[in-house]
């Protein structure tokens, strides 16, 4: 009896190691499949949201002919003489994100260029999040700062109006910079510590080293990063529908009024045109526009940062 019992101990422990091998493989398929569903919501999500918009977005174009749409200088919809005109609203909007990212890209890269090259690691350890916090921000606090502190404060110096791209633009450019010195700094910490010393064996000073062979080495990440910012300001609204105005303008002066089309989506949000009116159909022309251009920027970020990405071993 006690050998048959000592002969039967293996067999029972790979049984138990096959039951709990089953019971594993169960257990990773459901959250194989729980994982999978999250994915598929997200991917349907996005297609509802795009069949939706072009949707709506056909329906405007079955009473607003394309050249009316793309090749009219003025926006006035929501008036009685009824101009459809897109191009004031691009304008106001690139225009807003040209002030962001000439303030944006200074910042945010000398920012990360500081932090990864001459910051001690602990001081890097506290500022890192002090930046990063400028990102959690709530974009309506941006927009009122904008328009009651740092535009009057403009005014004393220039001849703003009192909604204006230029106060929109500055803030924009201070709540982007942390989007474009977060990725940066992890593109240009990746470059390897030995292309740094190799240059610093030549005798090239450090500055040098930054500007001659770090940046170019991170290149790709830094244009990746200088993108989204971009594709962060195109697609912003509370600031700029606060700070810059609601007059749709084909100008490039700073000084003036402006809309944006996020501004004019969020005001047609409003509810003040019937469902289904024309006036409410350009909601959805215009995201489609928005939608449009926030998805090439996506796609040429995508493109250069596989362009120019460097390999090292």
């Amino acid at each position: 009896m006690q050998n048959t019992n000592y002969q039967d101990a293996p067999n029972l422990k790979s049984r138990e190691s096959l039951d709990k091998n089953a019971s594993e493989d169960i257990s990773e398929k459901i959250i194989a499949a729980i994982l999978f569903a999250c994915a598929l919501v997200s991917v349907l999500t996005t297609f509802g949201i795009v069949i939706i918009i072009f949707q709506e977005t056909f329906g405007f174009f079955q009473e607003v002919s394309f050249a009316q749409f793309f090749f009219d200088t003025k926006w006035t919809p929501l008036f009685a003489d009824k101009h459809f005109g897109v191009w004031p609203l691009i304008n106001g909007t690139l225009l807003t994100t040209a002030i962001a990212m000439a303030v944006a890209i200074p910042l945010g890269l000398s920012s990360a260029i500081y932090l990864s090259e001459y910051a001690e690691p602990k001081v890097a350890a506290i500022l890192r999040p002090a930046v990063e916090l400028l990102a959690g921000i709530p974009t309506v606090v941006y927009g009122y700062f904008a328009l009651l502190f740092l535009t009057p404060l403009l005014r004393n110096l220039i001849p703003l109006e009192i909604f204006n791209a230029l106060s929109a633009g500055l803030m924009m450019g201070v709540m982007i910079t942390p989007t474009v010195g977060s990725i940066s700094l992890d593109a240009i910490r990746a470059v390897p510590r030995s292309l740094r010393e190799g240059a610093y064996a030549l005798g090239i000073t450090k500055l040098e080293t930054i500007f001659k062979v770090v940046l170019p080495a991170a290149l790709s990440g830094i244009i990746a990063s200088i993108i989204l910012g971009i594709s962060r300001a195109v697609g912003e609204t509370m600031t700029v529908l606060i700070a810059a105005g609601q007059q749709p303008r084909l100008t490039v002066n700073f000084m003036e009024s402006v809309e944006t089309m996020t501004a004019y989506m969020a005001q047609i949000s409003g509810g003040d045109s019937p469902r289904g009116s024309l006036n409410f159909k350009t909601l959805y022309a215009v995201g489609a526009v928005l939608f449009l251009l926030t998805l090439a920027l996506n796609i040429v970020s995508y493109w250069v940062a596989n362009r120019f990405k460097e390999k090292y071993d």
